[in-house]
């Protein structure tokens, strides 16, 4: 029977001083996190309400049962930090800190919540392998979005990219930007999107592939396209095992 991560809440409120709030922050430990001293990568995830709660609006990823299979598989050995939205300023917080189609967002203050609070919290408190080389962060649509944004602010945390998805059309130019300005960024990143999404998904994401080629000797990218994906949790969960199997596997 495969067992379960340990979901912790970290804190209901855990403070967010970069933008004078609190959010809900939950761990997603291995099972046999308490009977080891072993210490585990860190994935960063975005919108947690979707991604484990059963009756959230919007459905949800099941990460949790997803993380039970792997680990009885032998793989999926890794702590998920799951990092609630901000409801009704949720797009703000996710949109980057540059013109954008939606505006000049939060995004900046965000990604700096992420990677100088957050990160030095979640490292003192759980065993981690902090390195950046064992740092991942990722997200679905907006989230997707400043996950790229973070890595592009951050590129010295991050080196596991998981991109569902990316809302790119609120700002095309921001995969092109993180490839050519954040040049100490080396790591993976997987890139999923859904034929049947619309915003010109496949482009886009056709478009960042095209873009890192000239990075390659840096950066590894597989892109995931679906000819039947459409815009929701049920896709991104499906896709999350094998990203998360080609961002933290030792044979890739």
């Amino acid at each position: 029977m495969p067992k379960p991560p340990l979901i912790r809440t970290i804190d209901e409120h855990f403070e967010i001083p970069q933008l004078i709030k609190t959010r809900r922050i939950t761990a997603l430990l291995p099972a046999d996190y308490d009977r080891t001293d072993r210490r585990y990568p860190v994935l960063y995830l975005q919108d947690g309400q979707n991604l484990f709660d059963d009756h959230a609006p919007f459905g949800s990823w099941e990460v949790d049962k997803h993380l039970a299979r792997m680990s009885d598989e032998g793989t999926g050995d890794l702590i998920v930090i799951a990092i609630d939205h901000a409801h009704e300023e949720r797009i703000a917080e996710y949109t980057p800190s540059v013109k954008t189609r939606l505006g000049k967002g939060d995004g900046l203050q965000y990604a700096d919540f992420l990677a100088h609070t957050l990160k030095p919290y979640v490292d003192a408190h759980f065993r981690t392998l902090p390195d950046r080389a064992n740092t991942g962060i990722g997200g679905s649509s907006m989230g997707g979005l400043i996950s790229l944004y973070a890595a592009l602010r951050h590129p010295d945390v991050y080196s596991r990219l998981l991109i569902f998805s990316p809302s790119l059309w609120v700002s095309p130019k921001l995969p092109y930007e993180f490839l050519n300005d954040a040049l100490t960024f080396h790591g993976r990143i997987y890139l999923y999107g859904g034929a049947r999404e619309g915003s010109d998904m496949v482009r886009h994401l056709r478009q960042f592939e095209d873009w890192t080629r000239p990075h390659a000797h840096r950066i590894a990218l597989k892109t995931h396209i679906r000819d039947d994906g459409e815009h929701n949790e049920f896709n991104w969960g499906r896709v999350f095992p094998e990203a998360v199997d080609y961002l933290y596997s030792r044979q890739h």
